[in-house]
């Protein structure tokens, strides 16, 4: 079992502020790295972004499948399982097993595809036309150039280290090279048994895979670091799932997702070797070395004159230089990435509901949705996941603090291989608080419409919003609609509010009262103009989110063969800032039969 801290974890995410015993006052830092690799967006420019980003994807190639540029970088530079069997077993001293989908398929039917990945990869449009295209990405026929493989890693699940995990229904084609030179990774979740598939069948049901494959979107949609998806696919066969593991088992239809990503690399892909004989650390070498070449590469020759000069004075330690350490800059970018992923997840209120070190990406990137929710009623102590209910490890409110516990759980094989010392590793993790911090307060000072943070006002606000059951998403669209106005009479000031607080009382009219009015004292001060701030408030602010009971509506119909509600829900969650005129239902709150186990909560079985 490879080094770990102990799996309980601080009681508030407030304990991030203070957990380090550091001050990063002593830190000497460049801009941090993930503010360059995700600039945050512009609420003013958006448009013309997005015009430019149509322009460029209309001059770039079209391709047929057979087109496609394919490589196996993975499998070329990394070792590999010399068997190439789909019998469950442990996977010594390999990083990978070469196999190939496997899952039964009867006449699969395409249910819905995202054009703007098409166009990442330079797939042409009518290629979803094609006949045998479900065939294709059913994995019921190969696709011409991949070389299929699933990924062996482990990790921490529930704070226990699980040993050997891996792509147990996951097989990957290969990389595709688009005209840009982008490595993009090409993945069938929910295509049969591999090695790692354990006591599993490997394959994969239509409501999670609906699911999927539309949070995969949604997030993108909503300007955050995600795994993203070309196509689902149904299968035509039936899959045996028991939902709520109450031994009621039934038949639910088939499906696979075609997962696209830069990488599927995960903090787990690096704690399995460690965890493995003394042989084994030098293969979480040679994985970092891979990723960093690949997906880090400004890292691979760092040096003083090119402006990362990262010095950190540590207490009675000497001062860490991180130019001298890829591996160093390496470990605290994906701490800066993570920090950045997990403060957008807070700000729009998402809650991933399985934050196991296997779903963590070594990219920054939200990956496996599982389990997930955005927050309706705001509550932080929200959990999607019924597996997750006795504790709620996983809850909205703790996912900063499992993101630092599940941090040093990434930099701990890296200790253990020699790759970088303790004393880099507790600054990964300072550097993870910061970042943290310092995006997420950014993130509700904008959601607000302010200039600069406010905390009082802030805490003060989310008070409200707990105690009241507030709808997190709809409440803040609605404060856009506030004036900075000091003269708008006290009966008048809730109005713009109106449609987020039902039902509330005397007391808590006159709570809402004032913090309203010292909100708008604070937008007089700040002089932005009404018009400017509601533009700006309304780009980090959606109106759309994937509520779960919308999720739900498409798979009913989706279930019973009719996949437009799964495709009209696909082009609302593209663009979940615009207003959509028409489009207004898909805003409102759940209704009653949403609360019902199996919408509002679930559980990991798909």
């Amino acid at each position: 079992m490879p080094p770990s801290f102990s799996s309980s974890l601080p009681t508030t995410a407030l304990s991030l502020a203070c957990g380090c015993a550091r001050a990063h006052a002593r830190l000497l830092l460049p801009p941090p790295l993930s503010r360059r690799l995700f600039p945050p967006p512009s609420p003013l420019r958006r448009l013309p972004l997005l015009r430019r980003g149509i322009m460029a994807s209309a001059a770039r190639p079209r391709r047929a499948l057979e087109e496609l540029e394919w490589d196996s970088s993975f499998i070329r530079e990394l070792p590999g399982d010399p068997r190439s069997d789909a019998v469950p077993r442990e996977v010594l001293h390999a990083c990978y097993t070469k196999v190939s989908p496997s899952a039964p398929v009867d006449n699969p039917k395409l249910v819905a595809w995202s054009q703007s990945v098409a166009d990442i990869l330079d797939l042409d449009h009518k290629e979803f036309e094609r006949p045998d295209f479900p065939q294709l990405f059913s994995g019921a026929s190969p696709l011409v150039g991949s070389s299929p493989y699933a990924q062996c890693y482990g990790g921490h699940q529930f704070g226990a280290w699980a040993g050997q995990l891996g792509d147990g229904r996951a097989i990957t084609l290969g990389e595709v090279v688009n005209s840009q030179g982008e490595r993009w990774e090409l993945q069938l979740k929910g295509c049969g048994k591999t090695p790692y598939s354990r006591f599993s069948d490997g394959l994969a049901v239509l409501r999670s895979s609906i699911r999927e494959f539309l949070c995969s979107e949604a997030m993108h949609g909503l300007g955050i670091p995600t795994t993203r998806a070309l196509c689902l696919v149904e299968t035509g066969k039936s899959v045996v799932r028991d939902m709520f593991y109450d031994g009621n088992s039934k038949e639910e239809p088939g499906a696979i997702v075609c997962r696209v990503s830069p990488s599927f690399l995960r903090f787990g892909s690096y704690q399995i070797h460690a965890s493995r004989d003394k042989e084994d650390l030098e293969i979480v070498r040679h994985l970092a070395d891979y990723t960093i070449r690949h997906h880090y590469p400004h890292l691979e020759n760092i040096k003083k004159s090119e402006g990362l000069s990262f010095e950190a004075a540590l207490g009675d330690s000497p001062a860490i230089d991180l130019t001298s350490n890829k591996y160093a800059a390496w470990a605290v970018e994906v701490a800066e990435r993570t920090a950045y992923l997990i403060a957008r997840w807070q700000g729009v209120g998402f809650t991933h509901g399985v934050l196991n070190t296997d779903n963590m990406s070594a990219l920054g990137l939200t990956i496996d949705y599982g389990p997930f929710g955005f927050l309706d009623a705001f509550d932080p102590s929200y959990t999607p996941n019924t597996t997750d209910l006795p504790g709620k490890r996983y809850c909205f409110a703790n996912q900063p603090d499992v993101g630092l516990w599940n941090i040093a759980q990434f930099t701990a094989p890296l200790t253990s291989a020699k790759l970088i010392s303790k004393d880099e590793a507790d600054y990964v993790m300072e550097r993870y608080v910061t970042k943290f911090m310092d995006e997420y307060q950014s993130i509700m000072t904008r959601k607000i419409g302010l200039t600069k943070y406010n905390k009082q006002l802030i805490g003060k606000l989310l008070n409200n919003l707990v105690v009241d059951k507030v709808d997190y998403t709809n409440f803040f669209r609605l404060l856009s609609n506030v004036k900075a106005d000091r003269d708008i009479p006290e009966k008048d000031l809730l109005v713009p509010l109106k449609a987020a607080l039902l039902d509330i009382g005397k007391e808590r009219k006159e709570a809402w009262i004032s913090w309203v009015q010292t909100y708008i004292e604070e937008l007089v001060s700040s002089g932005v103009p009404d018009e400017e701030r509601k533009t700006a408030m309304n780009s980090v602010n959606p109106k759309y989110i994937l509520r779960n009971y919308l999720c739900q509506t498409a798979i009913d119909t989706a279930e019973r063969g009719d996949y437009d509600e799964v495709r009209q829900l696909l082009k609302i969650i593209e663009h979940p800032y615009d207003e959509q005129p028409g489009m207004e239902k898909y805003a409102r709150l759940p209704p009653a039969w949403a609360y019902r186990p199996g919408v509002c909560m679930l559980s990991c079985s798909s």
